[in-house]
C-alpha cells in the first residue's frame, strides 16, 4: 500500500507547530511524546503503522474548532480519530499530520423521550448511548461488533450497521443532525432534532464521509421504544450455499427479522473454542432474531421454520428463555475475538444482493482454494453484509500480500454481483485502490467535488478513499 511522503516543510516546523498548539489547549489535551503516540499509530488495520506529529484531545468543540483553525493556518493535515477501532485503516495518520481524538467528548448533552432522540458528544461509545436510555425503556438501534468500545464519531464516519440493522438500518437511517467543524475551524449545525431539514441532504453527504470533510463533535441520535420481546432461533445446515439459499428464501417470503446472522464452519469452531456457546456441529449456523408481541414472534418464527424446513436443517433450537436467547448471541457476539487463535486475520467487508448469497459464497470457497489460504464467513447475511476472514501468518514473507490479493478478488466479486466495496467499514486505506472497480473517473471527479467545497487545501484524512492517482491533482501531499 503505497502512502504519499511526508510534507518536509510541516517536518520542519515541528517545535513552532507544537508551541502553538501547547499555547492554546488545556495541558493534558497535546501528546508530542513519540513513546506516547505510538498508541495512535494504527487503528485495527494493523498491518500498517506510522506515527504522527502530534496528538490532540479536546473535550469540547470549541477546542476542536482552535486545533483545526490552527492546523489549516500551519498547512497541517489532521486524522480525525474515534476509538481506533476502524478496520479499514480509516484513521491511520501520517508523519506529517496531527490526530485529533474525539475520546474524551462523550457526554450526553440532552434526552428528550416525547420527541425520541438523545444528543451526544461523538466520542461517546455506541453501546453506551444505549446505556444512557435503557432504564426509561429506550434504545439506539446500529449495533456493530465493536458495540462496546466504537465511538458514534467514527459510526458515523463510516455509517456503521450491526446485526440489528436489518430491521432499523444502519447510522445514516438513525442519525438525525450533527454539530461539525470544517477545516478552517467554521462551526455547523447540520439536520437536528426533527425528521428532515429543508434544503440539501448535507447529512446525507456527511454520514460515511470517513472524516473527509470535517470533524463531527456532537451528534442527535434516533432512540427507540424496546420491543415487547424478542426471540432468537438458531439452524445449522450442511453447507455455506444452503444456508445463504434459506437467507434469500425467507427474505422473498416478506418476513423482516430483527437480524440474520450467517457462521460457517471455522468461525463455529473457533468461537465453540472460545465461548461454549453450544453450537451444533454443522457446515454453516444462521441466527435468525424476531421480536413483536408473544403472537407475532410466534406467527413470525412459524413461517420462518416452515422456509426452513425446505432447506433440510441439520440443527433447529428456538430460545425458550432469556438465559437461552443469550447462549445463541454469545458466539456471535463473540466471533471476531474467538478468530484470534486460528491466526492473524484480515476482515472484509463488502455488500451483495440477498439473492446472490449462495452464489458468492460458493466462489469466496473456490478463490480461497486457490489461493491456498483459509476464510472464514461471518456476517451480516440478512442485508447482504459480508465479511470474510482471511486468516494469514503475519510471520511468515509474502502472506500478507497474499491474503490482500485474495480480499481484493473476494471484494470485486461482490461487485460483479451488484454488490459494493463496503458495507459498514469504510474505503480507508484497504479499499482505496479498488474504488476504480466500482466507479468510473467521473464518478470519482464528483464525489472529489464535494471534498473541493468543505476541504479545498485537502488536509483532512489525507489518502484515504480515493486512489493517489485520481487525487494527485488535489493538493494532497
Amino acid at each position: 500500500m503505497d502512502m504519499p511522503l511526508p510534507d518536509a516543510s510541516v517536518i520542519a516546523r515541528r517545535s513552532r507547530i507544537l508551541a502553538r498548539l501547547a499555547a492554546a489547549l488545556p495541558a493534558d489535551a497535546l501528546i508530542s511524546d513519540p513513546v506516547e503516540t505510538r498508541a495512535y499509530e494504527c487503528d485495527a488495520l494493523t498491518a500498517y503503522r506510522c506515527l504522527p506529529l502530534a496528538v490532540t484531545l479536546p473535550r469540547t468543540t470549541t477546542e476542536v474548532a482552535t486545533i483545526l483553525r490552527l492546523c489549516h493556518e500551519e498547512g497541517v493535515k489532521v486524522i480525525p480519530r474515534g476509538a481506533g477501532t476502524s478496520l479499514a485503516g480509516g484513521s491511520l495518520p501520517t508523519a506529517d499530520a496531527v490526530v485529533l481524538g474525539v475520546a474524551r467528548m462523550n457526554a450526553v448533552l440532552e434526552t428528550d423521550y416525547p420527541n425520541r432522540f438523545i444528543r451526544v458528544q461523538s466520542g461517546r461509545t455506541n453501546l453506551s448511548v444505549t446505556g444512557a436510555v435503557e432504564a426509561d425503556g429506550f434504545f439506539y438501534a446500529p449495533d456493530p461488533s465493536s458495540q462496546l468500545a466504537c465511538a458514534i464519531a467514527g459510526n458515523i464516519g463510516m455509517n456503521s450497521g450491526g446485526a440489528h440493522c436489518l430491521k432499523y438500518g444502519v447510522t445514516t437511517n438513525n442519525l438525525l443532525g450533527v454539530t461539525m467543524v470544517t477545516m478552517q475551524g467554521d462551526i455547523l449545525q447540520i439536520g437536528g432534532p426533527f425528521l428532515d431539514a429543508g434544503g440539501l441532504d448535507l447529512l446525507g453527504v456527511i454520514c460515511g464521509s470517513e472524516g473527509q470533510l470535517g470533524v463531527v463533535t456532537e451528534a442527535w441520535l434516533r432512540i427507540l421504544p424496546k420491543p415487547e420481546g424478542a426471540r432468537p432461533v438458531l439452524m445449522g445446515f450442511a453447507s455455506n450455499e444452503v444456508a445463504g439459499a434459506c437467507v434469500s428464501d425467507i427474505i422473498k417470503g416478506g418476513l423482516l427479522p430483527v437480524a440474520i446472522e450467517f457462521m460457517d464452519r471455522p468461525c463455529i469452531e473457533a468461537t465453540e473454542a472460545f465461548a461454549h456457546a453450544g453450537y451444533p456441529d454443522c457446515e454453516a449456523l444462521l441466527i435468525i432474531e424476531v421480536e413483536g408481541s408473544p403472537a407475532e414472534i410466534d406467527d413470525q418464527l412459524a413461517r420462518i421454520k416452515t422456509i426452513a424446513q425446505r432447506h433440510n436443517p441439520v440443527a433447529y433450537r428456538e430460545s425458550r428463555s432469556e438465559e437461552e436467547a443469550k447462549r445463541i448471541w454469545l458466539g456471535r457476539k463473540s466471533a471476531f475475538g474467538a478468530m484470534g487463535q486460528m491466526g492473524d486475520y484480515i476482515c472484509l467487508d463488502g455488500t451483495i444482493p440477498v439473492s446472490e448469497l449462495a452464489h458468492v459464497l460458493r466462489r469466496i470457497g473456490e478463490l480461497t482454494a486457490s489461493y491456498g489460504l483459509r476464510v472464514a464467513n461471518v456476517f451480516h447475511a440478512g442485508d447482504g453484509n459480508m465479511h470474510p476472514l482471511i486468516i494469514f501468518d503475519a510471520n511468515k514473507p509474502g502472506d500478507l500480500e497474499l491474503a490482500e490479493a485474495l480480499g481484493a478478488d473476494i471484494l470485486r466479486l461482490c461487485v460483479e454481483v451488484g454488490g459494493c466495496l463496503t458495507g459498514e467499514h469504510g474505503v480507508g486505506v484497504e479499499k482505496r485502490d479498488l474504488m476504480h472497480v466500482q466507479f468510473t473517473r467521473d464518478d470519482m471527479e464528483a464525489q472529489l467535488r464535494v471534498k473541493d467545497v468543505f476541504d479545498p487545501d485537502w488536509l483532512l484524512n489525507p489518502a484515504k478513499v480515493f486512489p493517489l492517482d485520481v487525487t494527485a491533482s488535489r493538493r494532497v501531499a
